[in-house]
């Protein structure tokens, strides 16, 4: 005899970059409460998409609420992804991985350490191309592109080192954060993929596999080999396409047709077909930070129970 009992879809919820904004991720965390069932919140999957660091006031703070998570939620599944901001703090405090040699990941940028100011204090000789430029000064004041003044540095870094007491650029950042912040930022996963997921699409429930990177996966290489290297987390290479690429890691890969691509970084919120970007906030202060509830593609952002 068939049963007829139907299994409730496992909650997903991707929560986008929070740039050191601790009141929007708690206001954040307060509105997924409230719109989910407490049954499906308290058992969800919950992916960071990464960017955790640089722009907002409380990066501290930030890292202190998402290492507390496993704690404070046991029956939660807990993914920390990597930003790109996160892995040149990573950088900058020496938690990646060991093996690369610091000075090759300089060479094809050096044009632009003049400009971008690149860090030269203690331990820059071997130190990864992005932990330098995290902590440098750079020369022009004003960021056309986003229509912001700089904050220290090319990556805004300067409200990250205030959160931990110490002088933007100063070596001492490095003493300065625990080591358990330390060891939540050598975790982090470049990649995560999760198997059966559902999704509401306009034919109706599907389940799907899902891959989760902080930028996306470049459209015209070798998806596969891509995931290797995602996983691997060798971090030779001076720039990561899949944690800070824009134009070439915006569109699923054409092999993944039929698997949901979930993202941050990009700035906006674009939700289109199996290709998810949430990133509302883009590190702004007056934008807020959005999350997005699978299987129902909810839309659920930390200012939705401030107006109640």
């Amino acid at each position: 005899m068939a049963s007829n009992v139907s299994t409730k879809p496992r909650t997903v919820i991707c929560v986008g970059d929070v740039h050191g904004y601790v009141t929007k991720l708690l206001n954040l965390w307060s509105s997924l409460q409230s719109h989910i069932d407490q049954e499906s919140f308290n058992s969800a999957t919950v992916i960071f998409l990464g960017d955790y660091c640089d722009r907002g006031p409380d990066t501290r703070k930030v890292i202190d609420f998402l290492v507390s998570l496993p704690t404070n939620y046991p029956n939660q599944k807990h993914v920390f992804l990597t930003g790109n901001h996160d892995f040149a703090f990573s950088a900058f405090v020496g938690t990646l991985s060991e093996g690369f040699d610091a000075k090759e990941t300089w060479r094809e940028y050096a044009v632009s350490e003049d400009r971008e100011g690149w860090y030269k204090g203690d331990g820059y000789e071997r130190m990864h191309l992005q932990g330098r430029r995290w902590a440098g000064s750079i020369k022009v004041r004003f960021n056309s592109v986003k229509g912001t003044e700089y904050k220290g540095s090319i990556y805004d870094a300067a409200p990250t080192f205030d959160s931990y007491g110490v002088p933007h650029g100063s070596a001492d950042l490095v003493k300065a954060v625990p080591e358990d912040h330390k060891k939540f930022l050598a975790d982090m996963l470049w990649v995560h993929e999760e198997d059966d997921v559902c999704i509401e699409t306009d034919e109706g429930l599907k389940h799907c596999k899902l891959i989760a990177v902080h930028a996306g996966l470049e459209k015209e290489k070798n998806v596969e080999d891509q995931l290797k290297f995602l996983k691997a987390r060798e971090a030779w290479v001076p720039k990561i396409e899949a944690l800070s690429g824009r134009k070439s890691v915006h569109d699923i890969p054409k092999e993944l047709s039929e698997t949901i691509v979930v993202s941050g970084h990009h700035g906006k919120l674009h939700v289109e077909g199996l290709r998810l970007i949430i990133d509302e906030g883009g590190g702004l202060e007056n934008n807020p930070v959005a999350a997005i509830v699978l299987p129902s593609k909810k839309i659920i952002r930390d200012t939705d129970n401030l107006s109640k």
